[in-house]
């Protein structure tokens, strides 16, 4: 790509960032998603900071100013009424002083802000900001492993689907089918106001959803008993590996400024985990699986959540694996990275995370293979995603077969994403 060509579409990009910002924080696009997102707003953060630093501080601040007292950051801050999207809170009923959801998402923060103070130009601003974010993230790190790794594994669970950020991946089929659904409340959904409804998770699938949500709030949102209580405990590569990863460059951070204590904490849970995700690996499939924890048992389903863990300092064995499935995913579809594995008969192009290519998910990968020496590989996946822009815009997910643009429109963090790659470049 030419430097012309890489300076317009980082302005289309930033325009798509701009007209999605609500003064404090961004939405992931109108209509579809009209309040802040968790993971969505950190690494939208990395790119507002390519045109206002102060402004990309502000977004994971935001975020994190509806943090829980118990160190949980919802995956959800409803800042302002609208009746567009569902299940708003009026179902959540959480009791916050700011609406927000009930459950929480990857825990990229402690990523995206380690990489916003390690670019910044005004040193002093990123020092003042990254200071008081430190114990916040920390405090969610910790949260992680006090409810979600009961029994001290080094590994974490999620307990409702949308949690994994993966909302109906075919990871959770399986499990998801002993959920429940009788005595779900009577609903409209909003997505399929807004998005081809062959392409969004299915009704039934969406019952469940509801049902666990139900099931959470007649708890009381306690999250000391929501891990136990619930019938869908999932431990997702992925999700552990943002976890890791966060937690290590929070652990880099801190010592960056002068908290031991922090530095300390975080290391420690970062290479406890890493060592426990060797439970998860399969030698079959090249890549990380999910683990049930209900039965014990991994789940037989070659996600990108089992190739997301490049994103974390694997071993350089298991890093160099997944390289290789990365290489035979791009024999088979013509966008990398697939959400799943086009040989397998439950393959869907086109339907949400069960098939379709995801820029944010495509980036978190080409990053770690790059630093773990896997160069060529990550800019295939770099190159990939920049064809995708080209030929169909900043849409929210694309068709691996085919890179039509699918679900939301002009979306904040494919724009991010973007500004990410051509940085990189």
């Amino acid at each position: 790509m030419t430097a012309s060509a890489a300076k317009d579409i980082i302005a289309r990009a930033v325009e798509v960032l701009k007209e999605n910002d609500h003064g404090d924080y961004t939405i992931p696009t109108k209509g579809l998603y009209p309040f802040q997102w968790n993971w969505d707003s950190c690494l939208t953060a990395l790119g507002l900071a390519h045109y206002d630093e102060a402004r990309a501080w502000t977004e994971i601040e935001t975020l994190f100013a509806h943090q829980w007292p118990d160190g949980m950051v919802p995956h959800i801050v409803f800042h302002v009424w609208n009746d567009g999207y569902f299940p708003g809170p009026e179902v959540w009923r959480t009791g916050r002083p700011t609406a927000t959801s009930g459950i929480t998402q990857p825990a990229v923060a402690g990523f995206a802000v380690r990489r916003l103070f390690d670019r910044a130009r005004d040193r002093k601003l990123a020092a003042e900001r990254a200071c008081k974010l430190l114990p916040k993230i920390d405090a969610w790190h910790r949260w992680f492993y006090e409810n979600r790794d009961p029994n001290g594994e080094g590994l974490v669970a999620i307990i409702h689907p949308w949690e994994s950020g993966r909302d109906n991946s075919i990871d959770w089929d399986q499990a998801f089918d002993r959920v429940p659904t009788e005595g779900v409340e009577p609903y409209i959904r909003r997505d399929i106001l807004h998005a081809d409804p062959a392409h969004r998770p299915t009704q039934a699938q969406y019952d469940r959803y509801l049902w666990l949500v139900q099931h959470f709030r007649g708890l009381g949102w306690d999250n000391a008993l929501l891990h136990d209580a619930s019938p869908f405990q999932i431990v997702d590569p992925g999700f552990n590996a943002i976890l890791i990863r966060a937690a290590a460059d929070l652990a880099d951070l801190a010592e960056a400024l002068g908290d031991t204590g922090i530095a300390k904490a975080n290391r420690a849970r970062a290479e406890k985990s890493i060592a426990a995700m060797e439970r998860l690996w399969s030698e079959a499939h090249g890549q990380y699986l999910c683990l049930d924890r209900l039965t014990g048992k991994l789940v037989d389903s070659a996600s990108v959540g089992g190739v997301l863990p490049a994103f974390a300092a694997i071993p350089q064995a298991r890093a160099a694996a997944i390289a290789a499935t990365v290489e035979r995913l791009a024999g088979k579809a013509r966008h990398i990275v697939p959400s799943h594995d086009p040989d397998d008969p439950r393959f869907d192009a086109k339907r949400y995370w069960r098939g379709p290519v995801w820029l944010v998910v495509n980036y978190m990968i080409a990053d770690g293979l790059l630093t773990a020496g896997h160069a060529e590989v990550a800019r295939r996946i770099t190159r990939s995603s920049l064809d995708l822009i080209t030929e169909s815009g900043f849409a929210e997910y694309y068709d691996s077969l085919t890179g039509e643009p699918l679900g939301g429109g002009r979306f904040t963090w494919t724009a991010a994403m973007v500004i990410e790659f051509l940085r990189g470049m």
